[in-house]
């Protein structure tokens, strides 16, 4: 399928997509952004980090407009500092699918990513956090985890791949929750029915715009309900095999810029740009 030659909103995944993997944007993304903006089209972040730890980022771009995290359970306002939509997972049926995994599989080690704009990632002893300069608060026991409401739950596993993890939760879950992979060492639970594509149509709506305006990037499977929802789904060199087989467009990797290549090709000219490298603080 070719792509169509421009769209009036741009739905990128962070980690792994427009990310590198120093948690750096590099000047050529950011130019690409530039011409989105300069040619009157939107940018919007979606991805399964929480508000908070999004926040940074979009204070380095400037940007006031909204963003969907939490795998689509938080439509944040940057410009607002506040959530327009946010819907949390039931602490207790968080504990009863913790419970009927770990029947399956054995311990698991487990976090949590409190709901709000000031709530904190919660790890229980054991568990390591994929991405280490995101900043998280060891508790000392696992019931500590739900002191607060929270939008979703992260499992690991000590020996089970990623891919074994999810469909084993999958199997047994039922619809307690929503699985969720989206990175490495990344397997998650949100609120039932909850995904990226939810809380893109949301945001989109708020803007104006539907799901034939919207060009989406990612690279995790957590990303194919917002590549079923967009008109066009690219994904990168990198991507996960799930999304690949799905997607419209393979572009090259985070690494190499993939997301600028398309955006170069669908929105033709430079604007003014001072070129500089940024990155998300802890």
């Amino acid at each position: 399928m070719a792509a169509p030659t421009a769209y009036s909103l741009i739905a990128t995944d962070l980690d792994g997509t427009l990310l590198r993997g120093d948690d750096t944007l590099s000047d050529r993304s950011l130019a690409a952004l530039a011409r989105v903006a300069a040619a009157g089209a939107r940018h919007l972040v979606v991805t399964g980090r929480p508000a908070p730890r999004v926040r940074p980022l979009l204070d380095d771009l400037g940007s006031e407009g909204l963003a969907v995290c939490g795998q689509g359970a938080q439509v944040y306002d940057a410009g607002a500092d506040r959530l327009l939509w946010s819907v949390t997972l039931d602490r207790e049926l968080a504990e009863t699918a913790l419970g009927k995994i770990e029947a399956e599989v054995g311990q698991l080690y487990a976090a949590v990513d409190q709901d709000g704009v000031d709530g904190l990632t919660l790890i229980e002893p054991g568990y390591l956090m994929p991405h280490p300069t995101l900043p998280a608060v060891r508790v000392g026991r696992r019931d500590d985890l739900w002191c607060e409401p929270i939008s979703k739950v992260l499992l690991r596993h000590p020996d089970l791949s990623d891919d074994e993890l999810a469909a084993t939760a999958r199997s047994v879950v039922g619809s307690l929750a929503t699985v969720t992979m989206s990175g490495p060492g990344t397997v998650e639970l949100q609120p039932c029915g909850i995904t990226k594509a939810t809380g893109l149509a949301l945001a989109a709506e708020h803007l104006g715009l539907g799901p034939e305006h919207t060009i989406a990037f990612g690279d995790m499977p957590n990303d194919i309900p917002m590549f079923d929802w967009a008109a066009h789904g690219v994904a990168m060199a990198n991507a996960h095999p799930e999304l690949r087989s799905v997607a419209d467009e393979i572009t090259l990797s985070n690494e190499d810029d993939g997301i600028a290549v398309v955006l170069e090709r669908l929105f033709p000219g430079v604007p003014q740009y001072a070129p500089k490298t940024l990155s998300i603080e802890p």
